[in-house]
């Protein structure tokens, strides 16, 4: 099974359906969204290593959304639309989109586009990783490794830490990481509490004290790279 995941945005559920399950008949991990409240959600828990877009949704402008996408600069955009003349497939390759398909498409076409998107993506990039030191995170094998040895996360406590760790260092409010990280809308933010115990006692050093997630009082947590950093520095400055 292929490590890629595609996310489908699209407002038609009978094609979304049969895209999604072409995908998946050709190995790929899919995951689907009808409009842009849950696309947005998806995206953060899942960061697909390709979107499929289509440019008009019921609850929003799917251009719009492709503009968005591409700031986030980590997924390619396959935009479908019923707008067929060149000014609009103009206007949506300039909102950022790499490939675009008008409707109605064949399906053979369809995955050949996606099979070139793919292509492209493993030619010419190497996998995306943030690299924080000891703890390293793979976007792509959706894997953590901390001081070389593989980390048994479940799909949540990943997509936890990546949203952390893609803050900077930036404090994060429970129900921000509740819309960030989880795939579903929950109301109780305890939740965070309950996925971050069992996150320190996979990542810190001493989960008791914990350096890397910290508690910022009446805000939330936030990701601490400086704690990496400074024990890499101080390894290095020991072995010279």
């Amino acid at each position: 099974m292929s490590s890629v995941c595609i996310q489908i945005i699209e407002g038609n559920p009978h094609l979304r359906s049969l895209l999604g399950w072409h995908l998946q008949q050709t190995g790929y991990w899919v995951c689907q969204s009808a409009g842009l409240t849950h696309a947005r959600e998806m995206f953060y828990s899942r960061q697909p290593t390709l979107v499929i877009l289509d440019s008009d949704l019921p609850d929003g402008d799917g251009v719009e959304f492709c503009r968005w996408l591409q700031q986030q600069r980590h997924s390619l955009i396959l935009m479908l639309s019923a707008r067929n003349t060149e000014s609009d497939i103009v206007t949506g390759l300039k909102a950022g989109a790499d490939d675009y398909l008008t409707k109605p498409f064949g399906m053979q076409e369809f995955l050949a586009r996606v099979e070139a998107l793919i292509r492209r993506i493993r030619v010419t990039s190497a996998p995306a990783s943030l690299d924080y030191g000891d703890l390293k995170i793979d976007l792509v094998q959706r894997r953590v490794r901390f001081k070389e040895e593989f980390i048994d996360l479940t799909p949540q406590e990943f997509s936890l830490l990546y949203v952390l760790a893609q803050a900077g260092g930036i404090p994060l409010s429970r129900s921000e990481l509740l819309r960030r990280a989880w795939p579903d809308a929950i109301d109780n933010p305890r939740t965070i509490d309950t996925h971050v115990l069992s996150l320190r006692k996979k990542v810190e050093n001493d989960p008791r004290q914990p350096s890397l997630i910290q508690t910022v009082r009446n805000v939330g947590y936030r990701f601490n790279p400086e704690i990496i950093n400074t024990a890499v520095t101080s390894q290095r400055s020991a072995v010279g």
